[in-house]
């Protein structure tokens, strides 16, 4: 563990960041000592400690597609902060808290080579799980919210559970075979064969029966679960199992609320009656939402979560997370429509107003299909209509508009499960699919049919409704594929919108889906569990989770905050809901103002051309502290769906869109500058350099990338009217006001400068001059280092093809290249030190992003 004492603010972002620059620095012995096997970071200023677990550097990325792992605050049982240094040693580092810390509760997760630390409220549950088995203390569950990592929490729990004598066995359960495979994948994520596959029943039984230490930990769905003790099934299960019937068990149930969990309660109570049961949920059943439809006009009833395993263990509901930042908050719009008629709460209106709104707004609220979004629909039949609509709307709109970009659109419900024992599985939990599949199931068949004919059109791939679990599998892979960026797998093997009934409301995650589209009517934990699919963190520009209703269920939403907001229900409605559009308005006007003012006072127009006259770093620090927000801001308002025109007409007048992209460019300009005197400068900058956080991540669009700008230049050099026609200048000021354009802009700008901007070219004519272009200036550029440092062009240029090639930098290579100048070992180091300082720029920029491994040690 190494702690860090800072100065003043600190930034979480720029903290790991120092740390990881620090540990990349040769010399420090991060690679060659015992510093390597460092698991721990602690940063503080004194009033605000942060802590975080040690990684491999591709797992930190601080640039336009920033993306780095948790920083931790720490806190008490009941989730209050222990901010201060005094105050964090006394609780944190104290002998046996911090070897429990680092020994209990780190986990590496094998598959991705990363190591994490738990949070401190998963700490505490798997804290009150353990000491309520220790001390035999009957049953219990946790109220964790959805998204805060209960799986990790459960994992934790079972593992420690492995190595106590006392237990028989632990069972992780789960109510659908989608479930078991996704748990079962996660904890064999946190470590290799931690938990095998039960192909049937039989396995299941054979695992629980065997003394294998392997099998000790167990994850199986419900329904296998009840076939094992349900005596009165064919192959008699439950004789064999009776000679654990008197031993203790374990289970621990994850999401324990479902509708069929009460019937096998009673069967594992009654055939292990020292069984000890643990239930996981992020939306508890308490009486006001025990009750569910089964049909229209017919309802049963749930037990609550305190009937059945009697007490709380411990709390920490989405009111906490929202607060520490661990999910986001909701933008929540309640589409109102043109007409003058305002729908009834609940009241449905047509699905073609529903599908135009979607389209219009869909750009804007997924921040130009950087993110995808989910249709969640009342019924199968609903959800046909809405699919054919899409088809026939989206058709109409190419033919108006040449311009427009059709939408991807997935839909997945289950099929009639005519005695498929994987389809009644995947159904128990889907009450309206499962109701819906009793009408007319041959309908529902032939649309499904065709739903998944044309997905492999679209994909490529070779889906059946009779493998229904496998297209199901792929439309949630290709859902959470939204992640790589378009140049690396294009857009049209992605899904824009997934239209769905009950399936991916519950248990699924993906940081890329921000948006729900909702026309079905929800209510209590229902609610909750469908808006809690689009706010996962992934970093600024996702800034909420987005809903769109179009069922006006404003009062729904707040009896369900009122209900699941935990002790403080009283300020839950403000820090759940994002500020409405007016508010965050006032606050990028006053941003803009205050931006203003800056440039007043040093006897600067508020222009962006006038950003280059500021004088010294101070100055620009502040410029960057100061813009940085406002672009903040319009990041958020740029997601919000339901702005209107005299809205947008507002936000337009406080900044043009031409001046703030003019800002953009300055901004950028400005912080390489500055980022330059960082990396140059390290430990030896000014403190205020230092800690500059420029968050690049605000500055990229999802929109203006490499291919979009060869488009635009192609479009602009036609000598035909077209409607995208740019000048030079244009071209050049859009490129340089986007962030993840930042590596190549020296190359494009002067490509771009370089043609003959009346000559017509075709985009395809274009991309081979641009690669031509930069081939030719790389091999300029290598040739000219090869001279300078006495080498022949050839060999350097070889020399650079085998670390590309393999993306690993050899360091015995470098030797092999220098020995034809007969150096002693001294002046050899000094030669390698100045050829490197000259080559791992040319290498970096070759490299576009990816890591050359062992090239640190230069950097």
């Amino acid at each position: 563990m190494q702690i860090e004492l800072k100065k003043g603010d600190i930034s979480h972002r720029k903290a790991m960041q120092q740390i990881v620059d620090y540990k990349n620095e040769p010399g420090n012995g991060y690679g060659n000592s015992l510093l390597c096997f460092m698991q721990l970071f602690i940063v503080s200023n004194g009033g605000r400690t942060l802590y975080f677990a040690n990684n491999k550097n591709q797992h930190f990325a601080f640039n336009a597609d920033e993306q780095f792992l948790p920083v931790y605050e720490f806190a008490d049982i009941d989730n209050k902060k222990i901010n201060g240094l005094y105050d964090f040693t006394e609780k944190f580092l104290t002998k046996c808290t911090l070897g429990e810390m680092i020994s209990k509760y780190m986990v590496l997760v094998e598959s991705e080579q990363k190591l994490l630390v738990m949070r401190p409220y998963q700490v505490y549950a798997v804290k009150a799980i353990v000491d309520c088995i220790h001390q035999n203390r009957g049953n219990g569950y946790i109220w964790h919210t959805t998204g805060s990592g209960k799986t990790l929490t459960s994992f934790k729990a079972s593992t420690l559970l492995k190595d106590n004598p006392d237990i028989e066995k632990c069972l992780f359960v789960v109510d659908r075979k989608d479930l078991d495979r996704q748990t079962r994948e996660e904890f064999n994520k946190f470590q290799e064969g931690s938990v095998e596959e039960n192909t049937n029943t039989e396995t299941l039984v054979r695992r629980l029966l065997s003394t294998d230490y392997a099998d000790k930990v167990i994850v199986t769905t419900i329904q296998k679960l009840g076939l094992a003790l349900d005596g009165t099934y064919k192959k008699n299960y439950k004789e064999r199992l009776e000679p654990l019937s008197g031993k203790r068990m374990v289970f621990i149930f994850d999401e324990c609320h479902r509708s069929q969990f009460g019937e096998n309660h009673k069967a594992i109570k009654e055939f292990f009656p020292n069984a000890q049961l643990f239930g996981f949920t992020g939306t508890p059943i308490f009486s006001e939402n025990a009750t569910y439809q089964i049909r229209e006009g017919e309802e049963a009833s749930y037990k609550t979560t305190e009937d059945i395993f009697q007490k709380r263990l411990h709390a920490y509901t989405i009111t906490h997370a929202i607060d520490d930042r661990n999910v986001l908050k909701f933008h929540i719009d309640y589409f109102k429509g043109k007409g003058t008629h305002q729908a009834k709460p609940g009241e449905q209106i047509a699905q073609q107003a529903v599908v135009e709104a979607i389209l219009d707004k869909h750009n804007a609220a997924t921040n130009s299909r950087r993110f995808n979004a989910a249709l969640a629909t009342a019924s199968i039949n609903n959800a046909i209509e809405y699919y054919q609509l899409f088809k026939e709307i989206q058709i109409q709109r190419q033919a108006e508009d040449p311009n427009f970009e059709p939408l991807n659109i997935a839909c997945v419900f289950s099929p009639p499960a005519e005695g498929n024992k994987d389809i009644q599985q995947i159904q128990e939990d889907l009450v309206q699919e499962k109701e819906d599949n009793k009408q007319n199931p041959e309908e529902k068949k032939a649309a499904l049919k065709l739903i998944i004919d044309d997905y492999n059109k679209q994909y490529g791939s070779n889906h059946s409704i009779n493998e229904f679990d496998l297209y199901y599998q792929d439309v949630q892979r290709r859902i959470k594929d939204q992640k790589y960026a378009n140049k690396d797998y294009p857009h049209k093997n992605k899904i824009d919108i997934t239209i769905v009934v009950d399936m991916l409301l519950t248990g699924f995650d993906s940081k890329y889906l921000n948006t729900l589209y909702v026309d079905k009517n929800l209510k209590y934990h229902g609610l909750i569990q469908a808006f809690s699919r689009t706010n996962r963190v992934l970093n600024d520009t996702k800034p909420y989770g987005n809903i769109l209703d179009f069922r006006s269920q404003q009062e729904a939403v707040n009896t369900a905050i009122a209900l699941f907001s935990g002790e403080d229900n009283g300020k839950a409605k403000e820090i759940w809901l994002v500020d409405p559009a007016p508010v965050v308005i006032d606050k990028y006007k006053q941003a803009v103002e205050k931006l203003g003012i800056f440039m007043q006072e040093h006897n600067l127009v508020n222009e962006p051309q006038e950003v280059y006259n500021l004088k010294g770093d101070a100055a620009r620090i502040a410029f960057v502290k100061n813009f940085k927000e406002v672009q903040r801001l319009k990041t958020q308002l740029d997601q919000y769906t339901d702005i209107d025109e005299e809205q947008q007409a507002q936000i337009e007048a406080i900044l043009p869109k031409e001046t703030l992209q003019e800002f953009r460019s300055s901004y950028i300009e400005t912080a390489k500058q500055l980022r330059e005197i960082q990396q140059k400068e390290g430990d030896q900058a000014p403190p205020e350099i230092q800690q500059l956080d420029f968050e690049f991540v605000l500055f990229a669009s999802a929109v203006i990338d490499y291919e979009y700008i060869m488009s635009l230049i192609a479009d602009s050099t036609q000598k035909k009217p077209s409607k995208q026609k740019m000048t030079k200048a244009q071209v050049i000021s859009l490129l340089s006001a986007n962030a993840n354009l930042m590596d190549e802009q020296e190359d494009l700008t002067e490509y771009i400068n370089s043609l003959d901007w009346n000559s017509g070219q075709d985009e395809d004519t274009l991309r081979k001059g641009y690669d031509t272009f930069v081939v030719e200036k790389n091999e300029k550029e290598l040739a000219a280092i090869a001279h300078q440092h006495g080498l022949q062009t050839e060999e350097l240029k070889a020399f650079v093809e085998k670390i590309m090639n393999r993306m690993i930098f050899d360091g015995e290579k470098l030797t092999d290249l220098l020995a034809p100048l007969e150096l002693s070992w001294k002046e050899r180091r000094v030669k390698e030190l100045a050829l490197m300082a000259d080559l791992v720029p040319q290498l970096k920029k070759l490299a576009q992003g990816r890591e050359i491994s062992g090239l640190a040690a230069y950097e």
